[in-house]
């Protein structure tokens, strides 16, 4: 018997005397369908604390029969529920109601972020949670928008008329996450489909059931119809029952590309809508006119946010000729600054990687760059007088062109690489030679310029000095070339989430 602490599904934590992975032992999930709890499987899950390693909780995964389920669960409630049918107003309605019960678990749930992903409780609160229920709020509000579009008549040999163009859900949406935000990625999921009336199938990562799950009790509260939220946690097998079957309408998928290559090949016998937020390797351009402390400070926040484990962080440094020097010296001394270690102690402003494996992934670039002549500014190292936890200390590397395999491809961890250039056109040519195109960011006294540039750079989503300091809701947030397909958030979001259908109509 060993001691574990259960994080139940109401967000309570208790310990408990608990037989890792024994049939009968207390879970603190099972799969979610059909508004029900599933009875235990065998398919036990630790969850892990990777800032201690403590096993924080035990439940059950799901396997292709639970998937099977949860399917016809979501099918159902969209062909023959009430779902389906449903006003948008009456929509609303519940989901205001779901708004207003996740709202009230924000301590709740931010405290399961930091467990489960290892994030600062600021962060938690502040971007996993707080940003997230902006973004969720808002889609909550275009539940009951009237998408019809009228089209104007049309005179002419043999056409005589008019008609419209209407937009309806597609139906059943497999919702597929990573393990960096988790929270902030289900809630944009789950409310971008259920605000067009669609159903879900959530699948959550393995590494991070905890803050899915919060999602069942709250759709319970809130009296969605039984099979509008599912969600089944697993991996592989999980993945591939829900992406293969042919009664998904829709697969929404972030994480790496690798993946998403084979997400859509198993869509494709199916010919199933696939929507892919992927990688990047987004570069933070910095002007000679910029005010270099301002994009230091954003430059740090690009390194150390959730262990740099995020896809669209800038970790490549792009600076101009006559201040890169400045500039370096200033990003090197914050960055060996910054105290790595638990979250939850006082000082720490960064906290764990995900996993050994993604520590020793860290390990093996940085080991690479060094290899193809880099300068180690500072970090390049496991976090020393760390007994426990999965910490690697913020890496500035220099030295390095933008054909070195660290500039080139995602490390997903706190390593950015830094590099001069010349004049506006080499640093939008540098931006643009890469595989992917997902973010970017560019710093100037002159905003016009800025902007200029930033229409130049094959990316999705850019800023200029900051942006909003945040996301905003209504903008659209999806990559060009390898960074995936498709958008999230914003009426471009919702869109992708709808089908188009037009009826004409005969003038006489």
């Amino acid at each position: 018997m060993s001691e574990a602490i259960i994080v139940t599904v109401d967000g309570s934590i208790s310990t408990t005397r608990a037989q890792s992975f024994a049939v009968g032992v207390d879970v603190a999930f099972t799969p979610y369908v059909n508004g029900e709890w599933l009875p235990e499987t065998s398919a036990r899950n630790q969850v892990i604390d990777p800032a201690t390693e403590a096993v924080v909780a035990v439940g059950c995964d799901g396997d292709a029969r639970s998937v099977a389920a949860a399917v016809s669960a979501a099918r159902t409630a969209f062909d023959e529920g009430p779902w389906g049918a449903m006003t948008g107003q009456a929509r609303r309605n519940h989901l205001r109601r779901f708004c207003t019960a996740l709202d009230s678990r924000r301590e709740r749930i931010a405290e399961l972020v930091t467990t489960e992903t290892g994030a600062l409780p600021m962060m938690a609160l502040g971007f996993h949670v707080g940003i997230s229920m902006d973004h969720f709020a808002w889609a909550v509000e275009q539940a009951d928008r009237d998408w019809t579009e009228s089209v104007g008549p049309v005179v002419g040999p043999g056409t005589t008329g008019s008609g419209v163009v209407l937009r309806e859900p597609c139906g059943v949406v497999a919702a597929i996450t990573p393990y960096n935000f988790p929270f902030f990625l289900n809630l944009a999921k789950i409310g971008g489909a259920l605000a067009t009336g669609n159903t879900v199938v959530l699948k959550p990562s393995p590494l991070t059931p905890l803050e899915a799950y919060i999602f069942a009790e709250v759709a319970q509260e809130a009296d969605l119809p039984p099979g509008v939220v599912n969600i089944v946690s697993g991996d592989v097998e999980v993945s591939q029952a829900l992406t293969g079957d042919p009664r998904v309408d829709v697969i929404s998928f972030t994480g790496s590309e690798r993946v998403g290559g084979l997400i859509t090949a198993q869509a494709g016998p199916n010919v199933t809508r696939v929507l892919l937020e992927l990688g990047g390797k987004s570069a933070l351009i910095v002007r000679a006119d910029a005010d270099v402390d301002a994009a230091v400070s954003y430059g740090v926040t690009q390194v150390i946010t959730q262990a740099g484990q995020g896809c669209a962080l800038c970790t490549r440094h792009l600076i101009h000729r006559s201040i890169y020097d400045e500039f370096v010296a200033k990003l090197s001394g914050a960055l060996a600054s910054v105290k790595t270690g638990d979250p939850r102690e006082e000082g720490v402003g960064m906290g764990p990687l995900i996993r050994e494996s993604q520590v020793r992934k860290v390990e093996g670039y940085v080991d690479i760059a060094r290899d193809e002549g880099a300068e180690v500014l500072t970090g390049g190292r496991r976090t020393p007088d760390r007994s426990s936890g999965f910490f690697y200390d913020p890496t500035l590397l220099a030295g390095l062109d933008n054909r070195s395999r660290v500039a080139r491809e995602e490390i997903f961890g706190p390593v950015a690489v830094v590099m001069p250039f010349e004049d506006d056109a080499q640093a939008v040519a540098m931006a643009n030679d890469s595989p992917y195109g997902l973010g970017g960011h560019v710093y100037s006294a002159d905003t016009a310029v800025a902007f200029a540039m930033c229409r130049r750079i094959r990316s999705g989503y850019l800023a200029v000095n900051g942006g909003v300091g945040g996301m905003h809701p209504e903008l659209p947030f999806g990559g060009y070339k390898r960074s995936g397909l498709g958008r999230e958030y914003g009426l471009e979001g919702l869109r992708a989430l709808q089908q188009t259908k037009s009826i004409a109509f005969h003038a006489g």
